[in-house]
């Protein structure tokens, strides 16, 4: 949801001019997480003052904070109209210089300058704090800061963090004189509950920045600027330390903010306290229970990615690109797992086992992850003989749904870090059961707190309406009912069928993006609709749910996904000539209850768009009374990963045609990081 990025330059000059396009950069680079307004806060020049009492309370030079409201090139806007009113020198060089910037997803308080990040700490801006996450005891902070003579200027919860900083800062000083940045921090951690990524920046610490985590995702990049480093990677963040060569080190909630700047990255842990001073990183591991934090030594990554992956191409949208992407994603996702006639996942060669010992399988996750696992569900069942249950991520949390020891939980996530999937996370650890992590994003919080998975690798998915991650996820749950049923002889033809359906699917998924034109002139048929309902059972009751929901998402549109069984019970009262009905109608044992409905809805003048598979028009549609979307045959288990793609082209030029914002959909964000 929120977007934090920083960036610190050492050792190696850099205009004020250029910071302001790295800042301005990342949060372009975040803005498919969703927000509303944005902000930064970089260094003005040091005063010179003329005489004692003009002098700063502070050491470092004054920040200059600027935020708005809207999109980042309002901000873009603003900044450069700002500094040309205040006169300030775009060319003036740092050696070294420490900014942050964030993108805000409005929780607490309506998006507006006064709530947008940097959050400060009061006059002279003392603290200035960008925060992704949630403080759920901010109110009580709030009323104890304002006791001892704070004012809040925002709605936000985030404030209470600066102006707690300062009020820290103020107290150890005066107790102890010389107190460090991490310190100021680690006693603001104290006093926080919550989940929270955090950066902290400050003129009593010039050129520094502290960072800390709790619950939500927060990297570290690091890119050594040294010719005779060059390509040298730190097996330990550690090494950086005192070095004394130029580098540039960025905070980011996103791998895709450093990509272009650098591939060696760290993923912070709960309870860090990353602290970056005269260009050495040390890391601090902090403990309620203890008063010093103990050092921690961490070790870099390297990012698999590529700028392109980022980046729209020829494309016009990123939703647009990402459909495209489906026969490469396919087969990426597959890429050395299917052997021998077989599946060979190695996140889970150790499991198998037990997995097969379970009571049942427990698949949970939110949105289209759910819709994802949902469409597992009946081939899992089929292949392993375990019994499969779904949940809601945040429904099991409510209920407090029963999780036993016996049971495989399987948490499916794109991002790898929405906040009800990982709160469900925990109570399924707290209560025993085996937890199995399905994700897109290596080095995320459910691919480091899960005992097992898969990572999907469907590449970087930028449009907030998940497309690719999608039809990836669906075929890695079908490897991993594979794998697990491999010991059962009765299921070995069935395997055998289904692994050669899998290879087939992206020359399948290519063959079905010709339908492109078609949807689009699909699309302006529907234009003026104010509704649209989609009926799918058996395997594609998930392909329904998720067809509306990319309807509902982007084009705004009021859509629903129904079961075509519960059609009598209800829904049948909206038919009539006017509301548009997609029956998905694809060849496999509902086949000929599907085209019991397409009769009953015909009789009833319903405005009916079938889809089937090639060859059965004549079939579904014998008077040629509606229109048909033909789609390519394959394994009937394997047919929603080919159905839903028509489904998500629709949406997409429904989106188009009525003008609305593809990629970045009105009120929704990318990545939901609170509850």
């Amino acid at each position: 949801m929120c977007g934090i990025f920083a960036y610190l330059n050492y050792n190696v000059s850099r205009e004020r001019r250029y910071i302001l396009e790295v800042l301005f950069n990342g949060l372009r680079r975040l803005e498919y997480r969703g927000y509303d307004s944005s902000g930064i806060a970089l260094d003005a020049d040091l005063p010179s003052c003329a005489s004692p009492a003009a002098a700063p309370v502070y050491a470092g030079a004054p920040p200059l904070v600027f935020r708005q409201e809207g999109k980042i090139e309002c901000l873009v806007r603003s900044v450069y109209s700002e500094v040309d009113e205040k006169d300030v020198n775009l060319d003036t060089a740092f050696n070294v210089h420490a900014a942050i910037a964030h993108t805000r997803w409005a929780t607490h308080g309506v998006p507006a300058p006064r709530n947008s990040h940097p959050q400060s700490s009061g006059p002279g801006d003392e603290f200035l704090v960008v925060h992704n996450g949630i403080i759920t005891n901010y109110e009580v902070l709030k009323e104890t800061l304002i006791r001892h003579g704070f004012t809040f200027e925002s709605d936000t919860d985030t404030e209470v963090i600066p102006k707690l900083a300062k009020f820290v800062f103020d107290k150890l000083h005066d107790e102890e004189g010389d107190v460090t940045f991490s310190q100021v921090v680690m006693e603001v951690m104290r006093q926080l509950e919550g989940a929270y990524a955090l950066i902290f920046k400050s003129p009593h610490y010039p050129n520094e920045l502290v960072a800390c985590k709790q619950g939500s995702i927060l990297i570290l990049g690091v890119n050594e600027l040294s010719g005779q480093n060059s390509g040298k990677l730190f097996h330990d963040v550690k090494a950086l330390t005192a070095n004394g060569k130029p580098k540039e080190l960025f905070f980011s909630s996103d791998l895709c903010a450093i990509v272009e700047h650098t591939k060696n990255y760290l993923v912070i842990e709960d309870n860090e306290i990353v602290h970056i001073k005269d260009g050495s990183v040390s890391i601090l591991k902090f403990d309620h229970d203890k008063e010093k934090p103990a050092s921690v030594q961490r070790a870099l990554s390297v990012l698999e990615m590529e700028v392109e992956q980022i980046k729209k191409g020829s494309y016009d949208h990123f939703m647009q690109k990402e459909i495209h992407e489906q026969p490469h994603s396919l087969t990426t996702t597959m890429r050395g797992r299917l052997k021998d006639s077989g599946v060979l996942l190695g996140g889970l060669k150790e499991y198998l086992k037990t997995i097969r010992r379970s009571r049942r399988v427990v698949f949970i996750g939110c949105g289209t992850s759910y819709n994802a696992a949902l469409a597992a569900r009946p081939f899992v069942e089929e292949l392993t003989g375990i019994p499969v249950a779904m949940e809601v991520a945040s429904d099991l949390l409510d209920r407090q749904g029963p999780i036993y020891r016996e049971d495989t939980a399987v948490f499916v996530s794109q991002s790898g870090e929405t906040a009800d999937t990982l709160f469900a996370l925990d109570y399924a650890l707290e209560n025993g059961a085996l937890c199995v992590g399905i994700t897109n994003t290596v080095g995320s919080t459910l691919s480091r707190r899960t005992h097992c998975g898969v990572h999907i690798n469907a590449g970087c998915e930028i449009g907030v309406a998940s497309t690719k991650a999608y039809t990836s996820q669906i075929v890695a749950m079908a490897m991993l009912a594979l794998a697990v049923g491999s010991d059962q002889i009765s299921t070995q033809a069935r395997r055998q069928v289904i692994i050669s359906g899998l290879s087939s699917l992206p020359s399948k998924a290519s063959e079905v993006l010709k339908l492109d034109a078609e949807m689009k002139e699909l699309a302006s048929s529907l234009i003026d609709s104010e509704s649209l309902l989609v009926f799918g059972r058996g395997y594609n009751y998930a392909t329904a749910l998720e067809g509306a929901l990319k309807v509902k998402e982007v084009a705004l549109m009021h859509s629903e996904g129904m079961l075509a069984g519960e059609m009598k019970h209800g829904p049948l009262a909206l038919v009539d000539e006017n509301l548009p009905i997609i029956v998905i109608a694809t060849r496999d044992a509902c086949f000929s209850k599907q085209q019991s409905v397409i009769q009953q809805l015909l009789s009833r003048k319903g405005r009916l768009i079938v889809m089937c598979s090639e060859g059965d028009a004549s079939a579904v549609c014998p008077s040629g009374s509606c229109r048909v979307i033909k789609v390519p045959e394959v394994a009937d288990c394997l047919q929603p990963v080919i159905n839903i793609i028509p489904l998500q082209l629709l949406a997409y030029h429904l989106t188009v045609l009525r003008g609305f914002d593809v990629d970045q959909p009105r009120n929704l964000a990318k990545s939901v990081t609170t509850q």
